[in-house]
C-alpha cells in the first residue's frame, strides 16, 4: 500500500501505461519507503467528455495527456507528499513525456484497520505487516 488510481484519457498503449505505472512505482517506493512488492495500481481510461479537469483559477491549461492520480495511503509526512509530487512530475516528464500542468495528485488518508490485504485479516493489526 498506497493504492494508486489513475485516470487517463482512451488512447494510451499498453506500453505507455505500463511506463505511467513502473515510474509512478518507483517514485512511491522511494518518496514514502515502501517495499517494493508493495504494489497497488488500478487504471481506469475515459473518453474525453467523461472528465473535466481544470485549474482551480491557477491560469494554465491541460492537454490530452492529463491524469489524475489518487493516492490511498496511511498517514504521510507534508514533506514525504512534497517530494512525492516533485519527483513525481520530474519523473513523468522525463520518462513519458507528461509535463507537470498534466498531472493532478490527491490524496485520501486512512488508517491501519482501513486495509485488509485478504483472508479476512487487517494485517496492520495483526501484526503480519507493519
Amino acid at each position: 500500500m498506497p493504492l494508486i488510481r489513475f485516470d487517463m484519457y482512451e488512447g494510451r498503449s499498453e506500453t505507455e501505461i505500463k511506463k505511467i505505472l513502473d515510474v509512478s512505482h518507483r517514485v512511491m517506493v522511494e518518496a514514502f519507503q515502501v517495499p517494493e512488492r508493495d504494489r497497488y495500481q488500478i487504471v481506469s481510461q475515459h473518453k474525453p467528455y467523461e472528465m473535466v479537469i481544470e485549474d482551480t483559477g491557477l491560469g494554465f491549461s491541460r492537454s490530452e495527456n492529463v491524469l489524475i492520480i489518487s493516492v490511498t495511503s496511511r498517514h504521510r509526512t507534508a514533506d514525504q507528499k512534497q517530494t512525492f509530487y516533485k519527483s513525481l512530475t520530474e519523473e513523468l516528464e522525463r520518462q513519458c513525456g507528461i509535463t507537470s500542468n498534466d498531472v493532478m495528485v490527491s490524496f485520501t488518508i486512512n488508517n491501519d484497520e482501513d486495509w485488509s490485504f485478504g483472508f479476512g485479516e487487517a494485517q496492520f493489526l495483526t501484526g503480519k505487516l507493519t
